[in-house]
């Protein structure tokens, strides 16, 4: 009962449409058919062009994952299970909103919220691998991806280091590896799209020095 309430919860929270709602109703704009269609923040901001509305979606998106994860803490016995459960439900919904005819975000800001409460260790590494590689590449969604990528191998190497940041403490280490490893997937399929358009433009930059 209680994994079926936390997903749910999970998903209801997620599938809330704050980057559509907030620049439509701002705007005017359908953000989920402009620009690249996503309706997280990048996208809210690239197609207002407003700086406010980019972080306000932001924040709305971490929200729902922080309280995704807060939610079933507030209703049963502490449990990573069920954090993890609704959170990733959360970020599934977002990614793929069932009342935008399944577009949505990609996923990080959503997940960062969750993640926040029941895993800082790994928000905290993803975020100074983000920053390393943005100074060096000046891309975001690059950074994303790598980020993501060498956030989830060093999860699996330092796995056990990892397991004791839990909150609350995950039943097993394979609980976490699982969780991490469904998450940063569901990110980084989010992000083909735009990693398809890094090697296309690099293949032509390449091309065109020759």
């Amino acid at each position: 009962m209680e994994y079926s309430v936390s997903f749910i919860i999970g998903y209801l929270l997620g599938s809330i449409p704050a980057g559509y709602l907030l620049v439509k109703k701002a705007t005017g704009i359908d953000i989920s058919n402009s620009g690249t269609g996503n309706v997280g923040a990048m996208n809210s901001y690239e197609v207002t062009n407003s700086k406010v509305y980019g972080v306000v979606v932001l924040v709305l998106d971490l929200l729902k994952g922080l309280l995704s994860a807060l939610v079933p803490l507030w209703l049963f016995p502490q449990e990573f299970t069920l954090s993890s459960i609704a959170v990733s439900a959360a970020v599934f919904s977002h990614c793929y909103n069932p009342w935008l005819q399944f577009k949505g975000g990609r996923g990080l800001a959503t997940s960062a919220g969750g993640i926040l409460v029941i895993l800082p260790y790994l928000l905290l590494v993803w975020l100074i691998l983000w920053a390393i590689v943005f100074y060096m590449k000046k891309d975001i969604h690059l950074g994303n991806v790598l980020a993501s990528v060498l956030s989830l191998f060093l999860i699996y190497s330092t796995a056990v280091i990892a397991y004791k940041y839990t909150y609350p403490k995950a039943q097993s280490v394979s609980e976490l590896v699982l969780f991490v490893t469904g998450l940063f997937l569901l990110i980084l399929v989010k992000h083909i799209d735009p990693i398809v358009d890094l090697i296309k433009n690099s293949k032509f930059t390449s091309r065109k020095r020759r």
